[in-house]
Parts: structure tokens; C-alpha cells; sequence
């Protein structure tokens, strides 16, 4: 049996004639940039998570990068954020001249550690960046409290959390702004790349749709610098579609999670996902801990089972922020986890027998 980690072929396969209908539509009136498509989509997600603005971009990345322009981040000043996480987080802060300031993540969650956040607020300090990684929420009270006391600004990523709730809330309205991607493996996927960025504050709302637009309100008069960053009308439409269906899809990675989690939950020397009580964690990925987890990775790629580690190396880490003075030692939980996580399949369109098959192998290495 092949069991890939991923894949949106049986999602399209599902909903291949509503999707197949709506980019045709899209074909035949040939409004590509920033058609009615993408405003429909705007306006639907805005009132999905009760928000006044959600403003699509070409990129999840582009979000992060946007919100950072909104808010005015300047060369050398300071943005908190984990260094677990995808690269994108930091590298926008980097390319706009600023500096990714790290706070090690909790033991539990795996997301920022916000009582190890005050004690690196400087007068650079500009704003925070909390992600909500694999689909939990971060602890939003205890950032935000810390935000109200500094005059910090609060970007979400909540590019891996879209329909994730923290205290009955959905996860991107805690925020300043909230930036969300649709990467084609993520639970609300497009067909390329996409992204988008909402807010409920006008002022920023209206920057964020001149930034992505070259800086412009009207047409060849650029009051700002900005970038071509827009949310394809093509992607717009078929997001529709899935959009429909978010709240069933999480529903069943909650499920499948459960199942893997009664499964494992009893085995030695494997840490199960946990899971705050007061959170709806969608599980963007399902991830495990182990000491062996490159054993395991090859005994279940073997047996045709795709894994992934979502994130072999910290960000402090990487070559590409050597610059910032970062070492071995810096963020052990980070870096203790990184060499421990593994990523299981998960999508919803996950067969029972594909489950049980997953379960039994991982159980079969254990009893090794």
C-alpha cells in the first residue's frame, strides 16, 4: 500500500465539477487580475471569521511581508517571534531590514512560549508574531496582554490554522493583523500559491490593499512603494468552491487525529500532538515526537508510508540567519524537538484502511 502525506488529487476528485465549473467561469469572462472572483472570496472569508477586512495576496508569504510594511517595521527594529516554525516567519522580517528576536516554544504546544517573551522586549521591539503551527492556537491572552502593555503590534501566522479557535474564537481576529496561506497542502488549499491578510482596522486595511498593488490606490499614481502581490481571480474561484467545505474537512482531521491519537497514546517512546483543552486544534499536520524518528521514517517508507518533519532545523540555526549571532544551545526545546518530530498523513480524504494500515506499521516498528 502507497500512502502519501498529502495529496489534493482525491479532494478534486470529489469536487471536480464545481471546481472544474467555477474556473471555467473565470475563462470564459477573462478577468484575471483581481476579478469579481476575488472579491466574493474576500468577502466570504471576512464574514466566515467576523472580520471587517480580509485582502487577498499572491502568497502566505507575501502576507507576512505586507503586514510587516503596514505596520512601518523599519531597518533595525525588533520582531519576537519562535524560531520552530517555516522559514517564511523570519525571513520577511530580514528582508525588510529587521531583526527576528527568538523565544523558545512550549513543551506542550510546540508554538512561542509567552512567558519567555517580556524578558526580550527592547525599545526596538516593534511587534510580535505568534504561529499557530500545525493548526493549535497560540496562547493569545498572555501575547496580547504583553502587546497592550509594550504598544506592540500582534501579526498572527496563521498560515497552517484557518477554522482553528482559541477560547470558542477563531484564530486570526485576536490580531492587529492576521496573515493566512493557501499553499496547496494546506486546509484550505489552492491551486498554486495564494495568500491573504484580514484585519479589523481600516487605516491598515487600506495600506495593505495599496501595498499589494505597487502602492496605489488609482491606477499609475503610487503614493507608497509597494509590490505586484494579488490573489489570482483563477486560485479566488476555486477557493470558493473549497471554502464550502472547510469546516467538514477540519472536522475530519479531527477525527483521523483522534484515531491515531487512541493508537498511540500507550506507546513507548512516541509523544502524541497535545492539545489545549480550550483549543480546536485542526491539525494542519499530524505530528508525533520519537528519539527514533529517522528509524521510523525509513521503516514506514519502506512499508510505502510518506512522513515529513515539519522542521528539521531551527531558524536560529540556518545558515541564511548566521548574521544574527544565533548558536547550538540558544533554544533547546526547539532544538531537542526538531530532531524529534515526524509528520504522519493526514488529509481528509484519508481511507479507514489507510489509517489502520498507518497505525499498524508504526506499531509494528515499536514492537521491533
Amino acid at each position: 500500500m502507497e500512502i502519501p502525506i498529502f495529496t489534493p488529487v482525491r479532494q478534486y476528485m470529489n469536487l471536480k465539477e464545481e471546481i472544474d465549473s467555477a474556473i471555467q467561469k473565470v475563462l470564459s469572462k477573462g478577468n484575471f487580475i483581481l476579478g469579481d472572483e476575488v472579491k466574493e472570496f474576500e468577502d466570504k472569508v471576512a464574514q466566515y471569521l467576523g472580520v471587517k477586512h480580509a485582502i487577498g495576496v499572491a502568497s502566505g508569504t507575501d502576507a507576512l511581508q505586507i503586514a510587516l510594511m503596514a505596520i512601518g517595521l523599519k531597518p533595525g527594529e525588533e520582531v519576537i517571534t519562535t524560531p520552530f516554525t517555516f522559514v517564511a516567519t523570519a525571513e520577511t522580517i530580514v528582508l525588510l531590514g529587521g531583526k527576528p528576536v527568538y523565544v523558545d516554544i512550549d513543551e506542550k504546544t510546540y508554538n512561542i512560549n509567552p512567558d519567555l517573551i517580556e524578558e526580550k522586549i527592547t525599545e526596538k521591539t516593534k511587534a510580535i508574531i505568534p504561529v499557530h503551527l500545525y493548526g493549535q492556537p497560540a496562547e493569545m491572552d498572555k501575547i496580547l496582554d504583553i502587546a497592550k502593555r509594550y504598544n506592540l503590534y500582534v501579526i498572527e501566522d496563521s498560515a497552517q490554522a484557518l477554522g482553528s479557535e482559541y477560547k470558542g474564537k477563531k484564530v486570526c481576529t485576536f490580531g492587529d493583523i492576521a496573515c493566512i496561506s493557501f499553499f496547496p497542502t494546506k486546509n484550505l488549499g489552492a491551486f498554486g500559491d495564494a495568500g491573504m491578510i484580514v484585519t479589523d482596522d481600516d487605516e491598515l486595511a487600506e495600506k495593505i490593499r495599496m501595498i499589494r498593488v505597487h502602492g496605489s490606490k488609482v491606477r499609475y499614481n503610487h503614493e507608497i512603494l509597494g509590490l505586484n502581490s494579488r490573489l489570482d481571480t483563477l486560485q479566488a474561484s476555486v477557493l470558493l468552491v473549497k471554502l464550502k467545505y472547510l469546516d467538514s474537512c477540519n472536522a475530519k482531521r479531527i477525527e483521523i487525529a483522534k484515531k491515531y491519537n487512541d493508537a498511540f497514546k500507550d506507546l513507548d517512546d512516541v509523544v502524541i500532538p497535545y492539545s489545549e483543552a480550550y483549543n480546536k486544534h485542526i491539525y494542519h499536520q499530524y505530528t508525533i515526537r520519537t528519539k527514533r524518528r529517522d528509524e521510523l521514517a525509513k521503516f514506514l517508507r519502506e512499508k510505502g508510508i510518506q512522513t515529513a518533519v515539519h522542521y528539521p532545523i531551527p531558524l536560529h540555526l540556518q545558515k541564511a540567519f548566521s548574521h544574527l549571532g544565533y548558536k547550538q544551545g540558544d533554544f533547546p526545546i526547539s532544538e531537542q524537538y526538531s530532531n524529534e518530530v515526524l509528520s504522519l498523513p493526514m488529509f481528509p480524504e484519508l481511507k479507514d484502511e489507510e489509517i489502520d494500515y498507518v497505525v499498524e506499521s508504526v506499531k509494528e516498528f515499536f514492537k521491533r
